[in-house]
């Protein structure tokens, strides 16, 4: 009987071993198999789109409005042109979900990937196509009247939009007024864990 029990325990005791090197050598085959991801914010590699994975903000894409309506609204426009792969794109996103956070209610943000931008003769004044210049990031700012107030290629700084963005509001000048905070996401929590 003893000898029976032995045998019994060397058997379940290589079979646990056969089962551990088994799933140790799956897991290993699947850490080889998975790709790494090449891409970065420095380089001009796809890996989707520069507003959600380095601005942190898919509420650009798509759009809420298209430039047609944008311009026939009492509301300034910021139409940004950019590509996903571009690394000037991807380091630009994050200044653009900056204005967003402080003009997305009173300002009409239209990214627009010059990927999808139609190949024409010429463009109509209240198409897309018609302001791009070639390079990316482009920002063009609209007034409340339709009117191009700004029209700038590459990574125009936050400070020079809102400027802008002040000008066309009335607001205050950045050296004269308080600086623009976001609010906390959940006053109530912020205010207990203080």
């Amino acid at each position: 009987m003893k000898f029976l029990l032995n045998l019994w325990y060397k058997m379940l005791c290589s079979w646990r071993r056969f089962v551990v090197l088994c799933l140790l050598f799956l897991c290993c085959q699947f850490m080889l198999g998975i790709p790494v991801a090449f891409a970065g914010i420095s380089d001009d590699n796809f890996e989707g789109n520069v507003f959600i994975l380095y601005g942190g903000n898919a509420s650009l894409v798509p759009p809420k409005v298209k430039l047609e309506e944008s311009l026939k609204r009492d509301k300034p426009t910021l139409l940004i042109f950019y590509i996903d792969d571009s690394s000037d794109c991807k380091q630009y996103a994050p200044v653009v979900t900056r204005l967003q956070a402080f003009y997305g209610r009173v300002v009409d943000f239209i990214p627009v990937s010059v990927d999808t931008i139609g190949l024409k003769e010429t463009y109509a004044p209240t198409e897309p196509g018609y302001y791009y210049s070639g390079v990316v990031p482009q920002l063009v700012v609209f007034n409340q009247s339709g009117d191009v107030v700004l029209n700038e290629t590459g990574q125009v700084p936050f400070e020079k939009v809102d400027d802008i963005f002040r000008d066309l509001f009335d607001l205050l000048p950045r050296s004269e007024s308080v600086e623009l905070k976001r609010r906390p996401i959940n006053e109530f929590s912020s205010e207990l864990a203080e």
